[in-house]
């Protein structure tokens, strides 16, 4: 069975309606599993997973798991922010929302609130009554695929092991956190106002953004498979997940100051490093003087490395996540 009904998020000042569309999938016996793309308009690659996931659920001829075969409800929103996606942008202009311009810092919500208040109060009706959340984003360019969950939190845990990255992300919160929770209303995102709700809740990371990634768009398809097994909206257990469990928000190398970032041909994703290793030099690209030698602050692994060469005081060239052993 499928459904996909045209809903109203929110009205813009001219009264034009900001529209999604909400897709319906299974028979609502079993559990049900709430799956959300496009949060960030400029993150695609979560909606093309979403779009091959219902080829896969709507296609008779198709090998593998249909509709049919869902033991539960599936509710899928391919574009969750219309706003941003229309835009390729982050967030939205100052116009339309200067109160909460970034979707992904108001949940639950505020039905009498701003237009990304009130669109995200509309969404978290369809998603508060779920036994799990999915809320796909990408990355920035040349970061490595993997799956955030609140640390802490053993249900959220092992959903993010079903959806079977190599690379989790515990990320801290409240007192165990660092200062950029609270400067950048982390609170507020879905999956944190998902978990502290009592629903397990995951946001994987698919890729870079602004352009589809076919390899991390099979991750991610593969990746709901594995979690709607999990949860026994199909049948059999996902596959068994050994990967590497880290720490979210911590080592991010900075530039020191502005310049042109070269690294070394040596520095790749996934990598074990120690701390005081290099990864490259910022130059002064008028001068050619060395500004920064580029060098880890702590031992982890390497998740993201910059390589949009042109670089600002302050900016994040390398992250490094620090293992966990439980």
């Amino acid at each position: 069975m499928h459904t996909a009904d045209r809903v109203t998020l929110a009205r813009l000042p001219s009264g034009v309606p900001v529209e999604t569309t909400i897709h319906r999938y299974g028979d609502g016996d079993g559990p049900t599993c709430y799956v959300q793309a496009a949060q960030h308009g400029r993150e695609i690659n979560g909606t093309d997973v979403l779009r091959r996931l219902h080829e896969r659920l709507t296609d008779s001829a198709t090998v593998g798991p249909v509709a049919s075969d869902l033991d539960g409800t599936l509710i899928v929103v391919p574009v969750a922010d219309p706003l941003t996606f229309d835009r390729v942008a982050y967030t939205t202009p100052e116009p339309i929302d200067s109160a909460a311009p970034n979707m992904n810092r108001c949940w639950p919500g505020n039905s009498a609130g701003t237009i990304h208040e009130r669109m995200a109060a509309r969404l978290w009706a369809e998603a508060s009554d779920a036994d799990a959340i999915i809320d796909l984003h990408t990355g920035s360019p040349e970061m490595q695929t993997h799956t955030v969950y609140l640390r802490g939190d053993d249900a959220s845990r092992q959903l993010a092991e079903a959806f079977g990255t190599d690379l989790l992300l515990a990320e801290a919160a409240g007192d165990e956190a660092d200062t950029e929770w609270d400067e950048r209303n982390f609170g507020g995102k879905l999956r944190v106002a998902a978990t502290r709700a009592g629903i397990p809740s995951i946001t994987p990371e698919l890729g870079s953004n602004k352009q589809l990634d076919d390899e991390a768009i099979q991750a991610g398809l593969d990746g709901l498979f594995g979690v709607f097994r999990h949860l026994g909206l199909l049948a059999d257990d996902p596959d068994p997940w050994d990967g590497v469990r880290a720490r979210n928000h911590l080592g991010r190398v900075r530039a020191a100051d502005s310049g042109l970032f070269v690294p070394d041909a040596a520095a790749e994703l996934g990598a074990d490093v120690d701390a005081g290793e290099t990864f490259g030099t910022v130059y002064d690209p008028a001068t050619y003087e060395s500004l920064q030698t580029v060098t880890a602050d702590r031992a982890g692994v390497v998740y993201s490395i910059a390589r949009e060469a042109t670089v600002t005081a302050g900016q994040t060239l390398v992250g490094i996540a620090e293992r966990l052993d439980g």
